[in-house]
């Protein structure tokens, strides 16, 4: 618990405050996403949490009704879900006021706003939550160009708008990442499109890296190193001869697209009968398995300063995908596979919108439940100084 009795009291009491909301209901998520998308944004820039109080009526006053496991899951769980991008920076946790338990979810203002909860911007005016103007748009763009940290978010200032397939963006990214609503009423040109959803530097007229990984024409022309490669041994190590060698690059769209391919292509799938004479479909990788491991340490591999490839190794008894840079930020070994830090926050979110993964932080978890389901080895795994590789073992 980060707040003390008597600061979460004078919070309820505070009918006025833009970082306090109030909410009776148990289970209405479009209340509560609104909340932490507009405490994300931050818009007096007070740089101060805000506080969605879970169980209290709207003078601040706990109705007793029952807080339990189940409800701090649900809203711990609206962090990874994707419907609010970037991710916001939350805690979920049980307070007591007046003798009453309660439940409290804590957002940290965001580094990279605009913040957006299915494609809207909503900010705090006053106690109210309100759509964000284009011009409160523009404040919050703005904002984030001096915070942003990660490699992804910083400008490629080689490039220009002109190293970017805009098409891409404009007839495929932007209506999956703004409502109808606001591309109605939007009159800004491209780069200011671009740099709401942080594919664009304001401050330096430039594409971001991300931009370029997930836009550019020539991805390679800027980081020689942002592709796959994919070799196929007929044997057990790399002293085997090679079968088969490929190598995928180009915008974010293609390299996930063929890659999806190389997944169903290496799985073999094929019918096998039951004890029950029914027919189960078994592979001898797992394609979503192989599809989620793929997106990951496309999304997850260190770009800055890197010549390595991410590789993929197909052996004849296992699949070994590598891709370099270790654990990123505050995540430790003894969190991993369960924890997750994002080294490239702007690409995961890319990946989530082009429909490529369906929920953040869940990857390795949902290649373990398809390799289980499969009757496969569990998912092994080695974290490097400088790499990470994840090993898919064939099925018996």
């Amino acid at each position: 618990m980060t707040l003390t009795t008597a600061e979460i009291a004078q919070l309820l009491a505070d009918l006025e405050s833009f970082r306090v909301e109030r909410t009776q209901s148990l289970d209405d998520s479009s209340k509560f996403c609104k909340a932490i998308c507009a405490f994300a944004n931050d818009m007096p820039a007070s740089g101060l949490p805000g506080y969605l109080f879970v169980g209290v009526d709207r003078h601040g006053r706990p109705t007793g009704d029952k807080i339990d496991e189940r409800l701090l899951e649900r809203l711990a769980g609206y962090r990874d879900n994707g419907n609010i991008l970037p991710l916001p920076s939350m805690h979920v946790f049980t307070a007591t006021h007046n003798g009453v338990e309660i439940a409290v979810v804590e957002v940290l203002p965001s580094d990279m706003p605009p913040v957006r909860y299915n494609q809207t911007v909503w900010i705090r005016t006053g106690p109210s939550v309100d759509r964000a103007t284009a011009e409160q748009e523009r404040r919050l763009s703005e904002r984030r160009v001096d915070r942003a940290k990660t490699w992804d978010l910083q400008a490629c200032r080689e490039a220009s708008l002109d190293d970017l397939a805009l098409e891409l963006f404009t007839l495929n990214y932007l209506p999956r990442s703004v409502s109808k609503e606001v591309l109605d009423e939007n009159g800004r040109d491209i780069s200011q499109q671009l740099a709401s959803l942080r594919f664009y530097s304001l401050q330096f007229n430039a594409p971001t890296n991300g931009s370029i990984l997930t836009f550019g024409k020539s991805p390679l022309t800027f980081f020689p190193a942002a592709y796959t490669q994919y070799v196929r041994y007929d044997g057990a190590d790399q002293a085997s001869p090679v079968l088969t060698e490929k190598r995928f690059s180009g915008d974010l769209v293609v390299v996930l697209r063929d890659l999806d391919r190389l997944a169903k292509d290496v799985a073999n799938a094929r019918p096998a009968r039951q004890p029950d004479l029914s027919e189960q479909t078994i592979y001898d990788y797992p394609d979503v398995a192989l599809h989620e491991l793929f997106v990951n340490a496309i999304i997850h591999r260190n770009y800055e300063g890197s010549t390595t490839p991410v590789s993929i190794n197909h052996f004849t008894d296992r699949i070994e995908i590598q891709n370099p840079g270790s654990l990123f930020g505050d995540l430790t070994k003894s969190q991993f596979p369960n924890g997750t830090s994002y080294r490239n926050p702007l690409l995961a979110e890319a990946a989530k919108t082009l429909g490529f993964a369906n929920r953040f932080g869940r990857g390795i978890a949902l290649a373990n439940d398809r390799l289980a389901a499969n009757g496969s080895p569990a998912l092994d795994y080695v974290v490097g100084e400088n790499h990470i590789a994840m090993i898919v073992r064939k099925k018996p």
